[in-house]
């Protein structure tokens, strides 16, 4: 777990940048900052979509606190076969075939022999965009 986390101070996370809320690896789309008031420091609300699962996430703490980064990996792949919505894929490294959903955005442009990129966090893959074909 300690190889898959590195930690970074919440007032420099920007939009589009990930973090960990509640052990989920996100990308960050919106960030509101309140000012420091009387009695307590700046707070940051940070709102984040799930880059595996799609859910909405927010996390609210200090701007001065540490927040997780997960390590995010990205790799290319070559499209093997298009099946409904899921599209079976190989590592053009070490040949390793595994079945990936394909996302809604991604739908009508991943075919067979397409090279896309594939993001990997914490055990998990996600196709993340077509790179040609």
């Amino acid at each position: 777990m300690s190889d898959d986390v590195t930690f970074a101070s919440a007032k420099d996370l920007k939009t589009g940048r990930f973090l960990l809320i509640d052990g989920i690896p996100c990308r960050v789309v919106d960030i509101e900052t309140s000012s420091p008031g009387k009695h307590g420091s700046a707070k940051m609300r940070i709102t984040a979509i799930g880059i595996f699962d799609g859910q909405k996430k927010t996390l609210l703490q200090p701007s001065h606190s540490d927040v997780e980064v997960p390590v995010i990996t990205k790799r290319k792949a070559q499209v093997v076969s298009v099946n409904g919505d899921s599209a079976q894929l190989m590592d053009p490294e070490t040949y390793e075939v595994y079945d990936l959903p394909i996302p809604e955005e991604l739908r009508g442009k991943v075919n067979p022999s397409t090279e896309v990129e594939v993001m990997e966090a914490m055990g998990r893959k996600a196709l993340s965009r077509v790179l040609s074909g």
